[in-house]
Protein backbone atom coordinates (compact mmCIF):
# COMPACT_ATOMS: atom_id res chain seq x y z
CA UNK A 1 0.00 0.00 0.00
CA UNK A 2 1.22 3.50 -0.79
CA UNK A 3 0.28 6.37 1.48
CA UNK A 4 1.18 9.27 -0.78
CA UNK A 5 1.13 9.83 -4.52
CA UNK A 6 3.69 12.62 -4.66
CA UNK A 7 7.25 13.03 -3.49
CA UNK A 8 7.69 14.38 0.03
CA UNK A 9 10.92 15.34 1.77
CA UNK A 10 12.37 12.81 4.19
CA UNK A 11 11.22 13.55 7.73
CA UNK A 12 12.21 12.72 11.27
CA UNK A 13 9.31 11.67 13.50
CA UNK A 14 9.55 12.58 17.18
CA UNK A 15 7.03 10.76 19.36
CA UNK A 16 6.29 12.09 22.83
CA UNK A 17 3.72 10.32 24.98
CA UNK A 18 2.70 9.92 28.60
CA UNK A 19 0.85 6.68 27.82
CA UNK A 20 2.52 3.43 28.91
CA UNK A 21 2.76 1.06 25.93
CA UNK A 22 1.16 -2.37 25.87
CA UNK A 23 -1.09 -1.50 28.80
CA UNK A 24 -4.54 -1.27 27.22
CA UNK A 25 -4.67 2.50 26.77
CA UNK A 26 -4.70 2.55 22.97
CA UNK A 27 -1.18 3.95 22.69
CA UNK A 28 -0.57 2.17 19.38
CA UNK A 29 -3.80 3.57 17.93
CA UNK A 30 -2.98 7.07 19.18
CA UNK A 31 0.41 6.77 17.50
CA UNK A 32 -1.11 5.44 14.26
CA UNK A 33 -3.75 8.19 14.11
CA UNK A 34 -1.25 10.98 14.77
CA UNK A 35 1.25 9.56 12.29
CA UNK A 36 -1.41 9.15 9.58
CA UNK A 37 -2.69 12.70 10.15
CA UNK A 38 0.83 14.14 10.02
CA UNK A 39 1.91 12.28 6.89
CA UNK A 40 -1.35 12.89 5.04
CA UNK A 41 -1.08 16.61 5.85
CA UNK A 42 2.59 16.71 4.84
CA UNK A 43 1.91 15.16 1.44
CA UNK A 44 -1.20 17.25 0.79
CA UNK A 45 -3.69 14.39 0.84
CA UNK A 46 -5.60 16.33 3.51
CA UNK A 47 -5.59 20.07 4.11
CA UNK A 48 -3.82 21.91 6.89
CA UNK A 49 -6.84 23.14 8.88
CA UNK A 50 -4.89 25.49 11.15
CA UNK A 51 -5.70 29.10 10.23
CA UNK A 52 -3.96 32.29 11.29
CA UNK A 53 -4.57 32.90 14.97
CA UNK A 54 -5.90 29.39 15.70
CA UNK A 55 -4.35 27.43 18.54
CA UNK A 56 -6.00 24.15 17.50
CA UNK A 57 -8.02 22.90 14.53
CA UNK A 58 -9.62 19.71 13.22
CA UNK A 59 -9.99 18.24 9.76
CA UNK A 60 -13.25 17.78 7.84
CA UNK A 61 -15.28 14.61 8.28
CA UNK A 62 -14.11 13.36 4.88
CA UNK A 63 -10.49 13.99 5.81
CA UNK A 64 -10.93 12.33 9.22
CA UNK A 65 -12.32 9.28 7.45
CA UNK A 66 -9.15 9.08 5.35
CA UNK A 67 -6.95 9.55 8.44
CA UNK A 68 -8.86 6.81 10.24
CA UNK A 69 -8.56 4.38 7.32
CA UNK A 70 -4.78 4.72 7.27
CA UNK A 71 -4.53 4.55 11.05
CA UNK A 72 -6.43 1.26 10.87
CA UNK A 73 -3.81 -0.08 8.46
CA UNK A 74 -1.17 0.83 11.02
CA UNK A 75 -3.14 -1.02 13.72
CA UNK A 76 -3.27 -4.07 11.45
CA UNK A 77 0.51 -4.06 11.19
CA UNK A 78 0.80 -3.93 14.98
CA UNK A 79 -2.08 -6.18 16.10
CA UNK A 80 -2.94 -8.40 13.15
CA UNK A 81 -6.73 -8.30 13.34
CA UNK A 82 -7.80 -5.25 15.38
CA UNK A 83 -11.43 -4.24 15.84
CA UNK A 84 -10.89 -0.72 14.52
CA UNK A 85 -12.42 0.76 17.67
CA UNK A 86 -9.21 2.26 19.09
CA UNK A 87 -8.22 4.10 15.94
CA UNK A 88 -11.79 5.34 15.44
CA UNK A 89 -11.87 6.68 19.01
CA UNK A 90 -8.48 8.28 18.44
CA UNK A 91 -9.77 9.93 15.27
CA UNK A 92 -13.26 11.05 16.30
CA UNK A 93 -13.25 10.72 20.08
CA UNK A 94 -15.72 7.82 20.21
CA UNK A 95 -17.32 5.05 18.17
CA UNK A 96 -19.72 2.12 18.37
CA UNK A 97 -19.20 -1.31 16.78
CA UNK A 98 -16.30 0.22 14.90
CA UNK A 99 -18.60 2.82 13.35
CA UNK A 100 -18.27 6.46 14.27
CA UNK A 101 -21.05 8.25 16.11
CA UNK A 102 -21.46 11.94 15.40
CA UNK A 103 -21.84 13.03 19.01
CA UNK A 104 -20.24 16.35 19.85
CA UNK A 105 -17.58 16.17 22.52
CA UNK A 106 -19.33 19.00 24.37
CA UNK A 107 -22.28 16.66 24.95
CA UNK A 108 -20.15 14.02 26.61
CA UNK A 109 -19.51 14.55 30.32
CA UNK A 110 -15.97 14.54 31.63
CA UNK A 111 -15.71 11.61 34.02
CA UNK A 112 -13.17 11.38 36.80
CA UNK A 113 -11.37 8.06 36.91
CA UNK A 114 -8.55 6.36 38.69
CA UNK A 115 -6.32 4.76 36.06
CA UNK A 116 -4.28 1.81 37.32
CA UNK A 117 -1.49 0.05 35.46
CA UNK A 118 -1.02 -3.50 36.76
CA UNK A 119 2.33 -3.59 34.90
CA UNK A 120 1.44 -7.07 33.64
CA UNK A 121 2.53 -7.22 29.98
CA UNK A 122 0.21 -8.72 27.41
CA UNK A 123 -0.23 -8.99 23.65
CA UNK A 124 -3.38 -7.61 22.04
CA UNK A 125 -2.79 -9.86 19.03
CA UNK A 126 -2.71 -12.99 21.22
CA UNK A 127 -5.76 -11.94 23.24
CA UNK A 128 -7.82 -11.11 20.14
CA UNK A 129 -6.91 -14.49 18.63
CA UNK A 130 -7.94 -16.22 21.87
CA UNK A 131 -11.35 -14.56 21.86
CA UNK A 132 -11.87 -15.47 18.21
CA UNK A 133 -10.99 -19.09 18.93
CA UNK A 134 -13.49 -19.23 21.80
CA UNK A 135 -16.23 -17.73 19.62
CA UNK A 136 -15.60 -20.33 16.92
CA UNK A 137 -15.58 -23.12 19.50
CA UNK A 138 -18.70 -22.01 21.44
CA UNK A 139 -20.70 -19.70 19.15
CA UNK A 140 -24.05 -20.36 20.85
CA UNK A 141 -22.52 -19.33 24.19
CA UNK A 142 -20.16 -16.57 23.18
CA UNK A 143 -22.30 -14.61 20.71
CA UNK A 144 -24.99 -13.81 23.32
CA UNK A 145 -22.23 -12.63 25.67
CA UNK A 146 -20.90 -10.30 22.96
CA UNK A 147 -24.45 -9.06 22.29
CA UNK A 148 -24.78 -8.32 26.00
CA UNK A 149 -21.49 -6.41 26.00
CA UNK A 150 -22.81 -4.36 23.08
CA UNK A 151 -26.05 -3.70 25.00
CA UNK A 152 -23.99 -2.50 27.98
CA UNK A 153 -22.17 -0.05 25.69
CA UNK A 154 -25.45 1.27 24.32
CA UNK A 155 -26.92 1.67 27.80
CA UNK A 156 -23.78 3.50 28.90
CA UNK A 157 -24.03 5.73 25.85
CA UNK A 158 -27.62 6.65 26.74
CA UNK A 159 -26.61 7.53 30.29
CA UNK A 160 -23.66 9.65 29.15
CA UNK A 161 -25.84 11.55 26.67
CA UNK A 162 -28.36 12.39 29.40
CA UNK A 163 -25.81 13.51 32.01
CA UNK A 164 -24.78 16.96 30.62
CA UNK A 165 -28.37 18.23 30.53
CA UNK A 166 -29.24 16.69 33.88
CA UNK A 167 -26.11 16.22 36.02
CA UNK A 168 -27.87 14.14 38.64
CA UNK A 169 -25.83 11.96 41.02
CA UNK A 170 -28.32 9.16 40.31
CA UNK A 171 -26.48 8.34 37.08
CA UNK A 172 -23.33 7.20 38.83
CA UNK A 173 -24.78 4.06 40.49
CA UNK A 174 -26.02 3.02 37.02
CA UNK A 175 -22.56 3.50 35.50
CA UNK A 176 -21.01 1.60 38.41
CA UNK A 177 -23.34 -1.33 37.86
CA UNK A 178 -22.56 -1.32 34.15
CA UNK A 179 -18.84 -1.38 35.03
CA UNK A 180 -19.38 -4.47 37.19
CA UNK A 181 -21.46 -6.35 34.62
CA UNK A 182 -19.03 -5.52 31.83
CA UNK A 183 -16.06 -6.74 33.86
CA UNK A 184 -17.79 -10.08 34.49
CA UNK A 185 -18.54 -10.48 30.78
CA UNK A 186 -14.95 -9.67 29.83
CA UNK A 187 -13.76 -12.41 32.17
CA UNK A 188 -16.18 -14.80 30.47
CA UNK A 189 -14.76 -14.14 27.00
CA UNK A 190 -11.26 -14.80 28.30
CA UNK A 191 -9.55 -11.42 28.56
CA UNK A 192 -9.42 -11.16 32.35
CA UNK A 193 -6.36 -11.68 34.50
CA UNK A 194 -5.72 -12.33 38.23
CA UNK A 195 -4.05 -8.91 38.50
CA UNK A 196 -7.22 -7.24 37.20
CA UNK A 197 -9.37 -9.29 39.58
CA UNK A 198 -7.16 -8.10 42.41
CA UNK A 199 -7.50 -4.50 41.24
CA UNK A 200 -11.31 -4.83 41.29
CA UNK A 201 -11.28 -6.39 44.77
CA UNK A 202 -9.04 -3.65 46.18
CA UNK A 203 -11.14 -0.80 44.83
CA UNK A 204 -14.39 -2.56 45.83
CA UNK A 205 -13.12 -2.63 49.42
CA UNK A 206 -13.20 1.17 49.25
CA UNK A 207 -16.67 1.31 47.69
CA UNK A 208 -15.35 1.92 44.18
CA UNK A 209 -16.12 0.11 40.91
CA UNK A 210 -13.53 -0.91 38.31
CA UNK A 211 -13.13 -2.73 35.02
CA UNK A 212 -10.30 -3.57 32.65
CA UNK A 213 -9.56 -1.37 29.70
CA UNK A 214 -8.09 -2.27 26.32
CA UNK A 215 -7.51 -5.89 25.41
CA UNK A 216 -7.24 -7.04 29.03
CA UNK A 217 -4.97 -9.89 30.04
CA UNK A 218 -3.17 -7.49 32.39
CA UNK A 219 -2.42 -3.92 31.41
CA UNK A 220 -4.69 -1.23 32.84
CA UNK A 221 -7.99 -0.93 34.62
CA UNK A 222 -10.18 2.10 35.23
CA UNK A 223 -12.07 2.98 38.39
CA UNK A 224 -15.03 5.37 38.24
CA UNK A 225 -14.89 8.23 40.73
CA UNK A 226 -18.12 10.01 41.60
CA UNK A 227 -17.98 13.80 42.02
CA UNK A 228 -18.62 13.29 45.73
CA UNK A 229 -16.13 10.45 46.23
CA UNK A 230 -14.23 11.38 49.41
CA UNK A 231 -10.59 12.27 48.71
CA UNK A 232 -9.56 10.05 51.61
CA UNK A 233 -11.24 7.05 49.94
CA UNK A 234 -9.37 7.74 46.70
CA UNK A 235 -6.05 8.12 48.50
CA UNK A 236 -6.65 4.92 50.49
CA UNK A 237 -7.46 3.02 47.28
CA UNK A 238 -4.33 4.39 45.56
CA UNK A 239 -2.22 3.40 48.55
CA UNK A 240 -3.54 -0.16 48.55
CA UNK A 241 -3.17 -0.48 44.77
CA UNK A 242 0.42 0.76 44.91
CA UNK A 243 1.06 -1.77 47.67
CA UNK A 244 0.11 -4.44 45.09
CA UNK A 245 2.90 -3.17 42.85
CA UNK A 246 0.52 -1.23 40.61
CA UNK A 247 0.85 2.37 39.40
CA UNK A 248 -2.07 4.82 39.71
CA UNK A 249 -3.10 8.20 38.32
CA UNK A 250 -6.19 10.34 38.77
CA UNK A 251 -7.38 11.68 35.43
CA UNK A 252 -10.45 12.41 33.27
CA UNK A 253 -11.86 10.70 30.20
CA UNK A 254 -13.51 12.40 27.26
CA UNK A 255 -11.82 14.12 24.29
CA UNK A 256 -12.69 15.31 20.76
CA UNK A 257 -10.21 13.12 18.83
CA UNK A 258 -7.18 13.89 16.68
CA UNK A 259 -6.42 17.61 16.62
CA UNK A 260 -3.79 19.78 14.96
CA UNK A 261 -2.07 22.06 17.50
CA UNK A 262 -0.14 25.26 17.03
CA UNK A 263 3.17 25.14 18.88
CA UNK A 264 1.94 27.91 21.21
CA UNK A 265 -0.79 25.59 22.53
CA UNK A 266 1.59 22.78 23.54
CA UNK A 267 2.42 22.27 27.19
CA UNK A 268 5.90 22.84 28.57
CA UNK A 269 6.83 19.14 28.69
CA UNK A 270 6.07 18.65 25.00
CA UNK A 271 7.92 21.81 24.01
CA UNK A 272 10.91 20.68 26.03
CA UNK A 273 10.90 17.28 24.29
CA UNK A 274 10.75 18.99 20.90
CA UNK A 275 13.58 21.36 21.78
CA UNK A 276 15.76 18.43 22.83
CA UNK A 277 15.30 16.60 19.50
Amino acid sequence: LCLCFRDVPSVDILVWSELPTGAGLGSSAAYAVCLAAALLTACGAVSCPLKEGDSTARWTEEELTLINSWAFQGERVIHGNPSGVDNAVGTWGRCERGEVLSLAASRVPMLRILLTNTKVPRSTKVLVAGVKEKILKFPAIMNPVLDSIDAISQECQSVLEEMPANPSPEYYPVLEELFDINQHHLNVIGVGHPSLDRLCRVTASHGLHSKLTGAGGGGCGITLLRPDTPPLAVEAAKRDLCACGFECWETNIGAPGVTLHHSSSLNAAVLHALSES
